[in-house]
C-alpha cells in the first residue's frame, strides 16, 4: 500500500510548493511586458523639431537582465539574494527597451535604453538562484529548503499575496428582497487595459435600465438602439423572450417609441451624457463611450458594435428569464465563478501605470528640450529612476493600483510551516468591516483547493484563505487554443445540439 507521504514526497520532487506564484511572475516577465509596451507602441509628442512634419518615438522589444547592483564607484556586478537582505538592498534587475527615432517616416537607428529596475522574484527565471542544487544554494549562503516565490525590497522579504476576485466577463444575476430593483445583472467588464462594472436593472414597472461609467441608468432599449438595432422586430429577435416576458418587452419599447433610428439614438444617449453642443458632437460623445466603455472585453471599434448589442440582448434575456423564476440566480460563492489574481497578473496592472507615466514623462522632456532648440538623445528624455521608485514604493508599502491595500506584505518567518502558508495565502477582495456571511462560509467547491480548517478569527474570517497544500492554479489559455476549441465544436455539430436544447 502507497504511503501519502511518500506520494507528497514524489509530488514535490517536481514541483515547487509556490510554482503557481514563480510560473506567473515568469510570465509577466517573458510575455506580459511586451503586451504592456505593445499597448502603447510610440509616442507622439504636439511639439516637433525644426523642418520636421512627421515625428514619432517607436517602442519596439523590452526585456529583463539578471540582477545588477551599481556601487558608488559606478561599478556594476551581479548580486545574490543573500547579500540584497544583509546591505539592505533591492534584488532587482534593468529593464531594457529597444526604441528609435521616426522623422517623416524614416526609421533612425535603434537603440536600446535601461527605462528602470524590476525587482526579481526569488527562484523566478532572472534569478541567479533557478536551478541551482542543495550544495550550490549553501555554498551561496541560501537555505536549500527556501522555496522562493517572494521579493526582497530594501532588505526586506516581501510577499505579493494572491487576490480572490468575482471572474470577470461573465453575466451574473441575482435577486434583491428590497429596494426598487429587485432583479440585477452585474457584470465586470475587463480587458487588458480596463475593469469596468456594469449594472443592467429591472424596476418593479417591469423597465430595464444599464448603468456603466458615466451612464446612470440609461434604459436597455435606447441603447441597443443606439448600438445599431434600428427596429423593434430586430431587438425583440435579438432578445429571443417567450411570451410570458413580451409584456415587459412592450414596456421597454414604448419608452424610447419616439426614438425611430440610431443617429436619433445616439443624440438621446449623447443628451443622457450632459453634452450639450451641435448634434455632431452629441453622436461622436455617444459613440466613444459606447466602443470604449460599454462591454470592453468585447471590443473597441465600429465593428464590436452589433457584437455589444446581442450581448446586451443575452444579458436582457436572463434578466427577465430570472424575474419569471425560469432560471435561478448565480451563486457568487461558487469557486467557478472565481478567479486567483497571482503576483504576475498583479505585476502586470502596476507596470502598466507606472510605463504609461514614464511615457507622459519622456513626452514633456522631449517637448521641453525641443522648445531650447536641441533635438535630444532618447537617453537623456528617459528617466529610469521614475519607473524604478514607483515600482519599488508600490511593493514596499502594498498600496496598489486601482486603490488595494496589502497587496504586498512583510514575509512571516517565525517557522517554516509559517512562512509556506504565508506564501499560499489567499485574500478576498470583500471588505471585513461588512458581514459577507455567505462569502465567510465554507462552501462545497472549496473541496480540494482551500484548506478548510485554516482562517484568522475576527473581522477577516473567511475572508483571508489558505491553498490546499497541492493545489495547482492554472493561467489563462492563449486566445488562439480558445478559437481552436470552439472551431472543433463547430464541426462536430455540438453548437447545434447546444441551440437546439435551448
Amino acid at each position: 500500500m502507497i504511503n501519502h507521504k511518500d506520494l507528497l514526497r514524489a509530488y514535490f520532487r517536481e514541483k515547487s510548493i509556490v510554482e503557481f506564484n514563480i510560473e506567473s511572475f515568469n510570465k509577466f516577465i517573458n510575455e506580459r511586458m511586451q503586451v504592456v509596451v505593445d499597448e502603447v507602441g510610440k509616442l507622439t509628442p504636439d511639439i516637433l523639431p525644426p523642418n520636421v512634419s512627421d515625428f514619432e518615438i517607436v517602442f519596439g522589444k523590452v526585456w529583463v537582465e539578471k540582477p545588477l547592483i551599481r556601487e558608488a564607484d559606478g561599478t556594476k556586478r551581479p548580486i545574490l539574494p543573500i547579500e540584497a537582505r544583509l546591505r539592505d538592498l533591492t534584488y532587482e534587475a534593468p529593464i531594457m527597451l529597444e526604441m528609435f527615432y521616426k522623422k517623416d517616416g524614416v526609421e533612425g537607428e535603434k537603440k536600446v535604453i535601461h527605462i528602470g529596475n524590476m525587482p526579481i522574484m526569488v527562484k523566478s527565471d532572472p534569478c541567479y538562484l533557478k536551478g541551482l542544487s542543495r550544495e550550490e544554494l549553501i555554498n551561496n549562503g541560501e537555505d536549500p529548503m527556501d522555496p522562493g516565490g517572494y521579493f526582497i525590497i530594501n532588505g526586506t522579504e516581501r510577499v505579493v499575496v494572491i487576490i480572490e476576485d468575482l471572474a470577470p466577463n461573465r453575466i451574473f444575476v441575482e435577486e434583491q428582497k428590497i429596494g426598487p430593483y429587485p432583479y440585477i445583472v452585474k457584470i465586470f467588464s475587463e480587458d487588458d487595459q480596463l475593469r469596468i462594472p456594469h449594472l443592467i436593472q429591472k424596476s418593479r414597472a417591469g423597465l430595464i435600465n444599464v448603468t456603466f461609467t458615466r451612464v446612470n441608468k440609461a434604459p436597455a432599449m435606447l441603447l441597443l438602439k443606439a448600438l445599431g438595432l434600428d427596429n423593434d422586430k430586430e431587438i425583440v429577435s435579438a432578445i429571443q423572450p417567450n411570451e410570458r416576458m413580451m409584456s415587459d418587452i412592450y414596456i421597454n419599447l414604448y419608452k424610447v417609441a419616439e426614438i425611430k433610428n440610431q443617429k436619433q439614438a445616439l443624440i438621446a444617449l449623447g443628451k443622457k451624457l450632459g453634452a450639450t453642443q451641435t448634434e455632431e458632437k452629441m453622436i461622436n460623445k455617444a459613440l466613444t463611450m459606447i466602443d470604449k466603455f460599454l462591454f470592453p472585453h468585447i471590443g473597441h471599434d465600429e465593428s464590436s458594435r452589433m457584437l455589444k448589442a446581442y450581448y446586451l440582448a443575452k444579458c436582457i434575456r436572463k434578466l427577465l428569464q430570472l424575474s419569471y423564476n425560469i432560471i435561478k440566480e448565480d451563486d457568487k460563492d461558487h469557486y467557478m465563478n472565481k478567479r486567483l489574481r497571482l503576483c504576475g497578473d498583479l505585476m502586470e496592472s502596476l507596470f502598466r501605470f507606472s510605463f504609461r507615466i514614464l511615457v507622459g514623462d519622456m513626452k514633456y522632456n522631449f517637448e521641453r528640450l525641443v522648445k531650447r532648440g536641441k533635438l535630444p538623445s532618447l537617453q537623456a528624455i528617459t528617466r529610469s529612476q521614475l519607473l524604478s521608485s514607483r515600482i519599488k514604493s508600490n511593493l514596499a508599502t502594498g498600496e496598489w493600483v486601482g486603490g488595494r491595500h496589502g497587496v504586498s506584505q512583510h514575509l512571516s518567518r517565525c517557522n517554516f510551516v509559517d512562512t509556506v502558508s504565508h506564501l499560499k495565502r489567499v485574500v478576498s477582495s470583500l471588505t471585513s468591516s461588512r458581514e459577507n456571511f455567505e462569502a465567510r462560509d465554507i462552501h462545497p467547491t472549496h473541496w480540494g483547493k482551500l484548506c478548510a480548517y485554516e482562517t484568522p478569527e475576527g473581522p477577516p474570517v473567511g475572508l483571508r484563505k489558505y491553498l490546499g497544500i497541492t493545489c495547482e492554479i492554472s493561467t489563462n489559455v492563449p486566445k488562439e487554443e480558445n478559437e481552436k476549441i470552439v472551431e472543433a465544436l463547430k464541426n462536430s455539430g455540438l453548437e447545434q445540439i447546444g441551440v437546439d436544447k435551448k
